[in-house]
């Protein structure tokens, strides 16, 4: 094995302890309930995983690893700086499968018993990641001690807004750099966002923190004002827990329910994009949650995990619609007398002087006295040239729209139609740690299932913390919006860039709580 760049939280090694696989392997089996709270053991590593030849690097993407014991099972939890587990991105199909095949082999882990969380962020990793990610299991392995631990949830809500804007007309669209935002008359409200950072803490016997476990909601897609290869949001909120905490601790992201979730002023044209703002706000929100968390040595470590067979869609109808809508609006552009250089001085001009466009107001007093309207007719003239041309630029933004999720829908039907079978498989595990309830999903949640999940389990059981819903992990399956998102028609990514049936969302709800209950009390 090549040296690679790796940061051990602990350099002490012990002995990597071979378990039997019949006795850990809990996938596809029935929910059970949570062991009793025992003595837990942790260990921690982090690898760097960029690809230093795709260019400039603003900063360091890593894979970071924690593997959890008890007297009964072995968990690893991975954060990965890349925008996916496989099918989009860098990192390819066979990735996981051959961290968890290795793992199985090598380290005595069950392959089903280790989570892969991508944070999003759209940086480059490098082509070895599976190789990297392994050996940053086998280092945190390596490095097991007993802990302390304990959670509580923390709040931010300054650095993201719900992309998803709700028209006056009922229709929603959607902020992003493929298209243009829609006229500000038009819109009426935007969707809901999730504040809450679920924190996880974990110390050594000492007291001295050994490393945090951190999800939050949002897209780390701000970028950096060089262009530079960059772990986004996330790099920069790892890197002010672990400089605030020290003692060598290690900060893990986990991307939550962020589908719909931009970092706020992502659009901003006037200043050059970079996303350590946002980074360090939410590194500081988590800082001052994990600061006040007690850690206790007892804790309770549960796991389950089951494949939910989803539904897909048949996209169709959709399509055709669609393409009607595109019809519609192509019929609706009409000639006009303008073009670019001669609309924008028009434009200006008109809305210095409404009055008095064209020219000084004594000319028009002038015309007037001598009983001409000349002026003031092609004012008027020049107003319904303005408006029309103005009337075919927002066809043309909405074509743009339009144009843009049909060929991901079309992608999608072409797709679904030749797959060998009618559903998907979606990996879904429930992990507990003491307080800290965690499910994890491999598609692009929209924030709104992760808020319906939380509210189902606080009045199922109003007496435990928070849950928390991470998607973007052990796979990628592309958005997974609301069955009541699914029915708007081409405005939003999220609604077209799906492959899955509206039913979708019940399933997997409805199988989200279950898996819940079991981790017990």
């Amino acid at each position: 094995m090549n040296p690679l760049p790796i940061h051990p939280a602990n350099t002490s090694r012990t002995s990597i302890a071979i378990l039997a696989l019949a006795t850990l392997s809990l996938l596809h089996s029935v929910p059970t309930q949570a062991q009793s709270p025992t003595s837990l053991k942790a260990g921690v590593a982090k690898v760097e995983i960029t690809d230093r030849t795709a260019g400039p690097v603003n900063d360091p993407l890593y894979a970071k690893a924690l593997v959890l014991q008890d007297d009964n099972t072995q968990v690893v939890l991975v954060g990965v700086d890349a925008v996916a587990i496989g099918e989009i991105g860098h990192i390819p199909n066979d990735y996981l499968p051959s961290v968890r095949r290795r793992a199985e082999k090598e380290l005595g882990i069950p392959g089903s018993h280790i989570v892969i969380n991508a944070s999003h962020c759209h940086g480059i990793v490098c082509k070895d990641v599976a190789e990297r990610t392994l050996q940053a299991i086998e280092m945190a392995q390596a490095n097991l001690q007993t802990v302390r631990i304990g959670s509580a949830v923390g709040h931010e809500n300054r650095i993201m807004e719900n992309r998803r804007l709700k028209m006056k007309d009922g229709s929603e669209v959607d902020v992003r750099h493929a298209y243009s935002l829609p006229p500000d008359d038009q819109v009426a409200q935007v969707g809901p966002v999730d504040p809450k950072i679920a924190t996880l803490r974990l110390d050594r016997l000492d007291g001295s923190p050994l490393a945090v476990l951190y999800q939050f909601a949002c897209h780390p897609i701000q970028g950096v004002a060089n262009g530079g290869n960059t772990a986004d949001i996330v790099g920069f909120a790892s890197q002010v827990i672990e400089e605030g905490l020290g003692n060598g601790a290690l900060a893990i992201f986990f991307q939550g329910c962020g589908g719909d979730i931009n970092p706020r002023w992502y659009k901003e044209v006037d200043h050059p994009r970079d996303a350590q703002w946002h980074g360090h706000l939410l590194g500081l929100s988590t800082l001052q949650t994990v600061r006040k968390i007690e850690t206790t040595e007892n804790a309770t470590l549960a796991f389950q995990s089951t494949i939910l067979e989803l539904p897909r869609a048949d996209l169709a109808t959709k399509i055709e619609e669609m393409e009607t809508q595109r019809e519609r609006l192509v019929n609706a552009l009409q000639g006009t007398s303008l073009n670019l250089k001669t609309f924008l001085p028009l434009v200006v001009k008109q809305r210095l002087d409404e009055q008095y466009p064209s020219y000084s107001s004594h000319a028009y007093l002038s015309e007037s006295q001598r009983g001409q309207e000349d002026l003031r007719r092609m004012d008027a003239e020049n107003r319904r040239n303005v408006q029309a041309y103005i009337a075919n630029i927002h066809t043309m933004e909405n074509l743009t729209r339009l144009q843009t999720n049909l060929a991901l829908l079309r992608k999608h039907q072409r797709d679904n139609s030749t797959a060998p079978k009618r559903t998907i498989d979606a990996e879904v595990c429930a992990i507990r740690i003491g307080d800290f309830r965690l499910l994890t999903f491999p598609g692009e949640l929209t924030v709104q299932i992760g808020l319906n999940v939380q509210n189902a389990m606080s009045h199922i059981a109003p007496s435990i913390p928070p849950v928390f819903v991470s998607g973007y992990t052990n796979g990628y399956i592309y958005y997974c919006p609301t069955a009541e998102q699914l029915k708007n028609l081409g405005g939003a990514q999220e609604d077209s860039d799906c492959i899955l049936d509206a039913s979708w969302q019940d399933r997997f709800e409805n199988r989200a709580i279950e898996l819940f209950k079991s981790l017990g009390k």
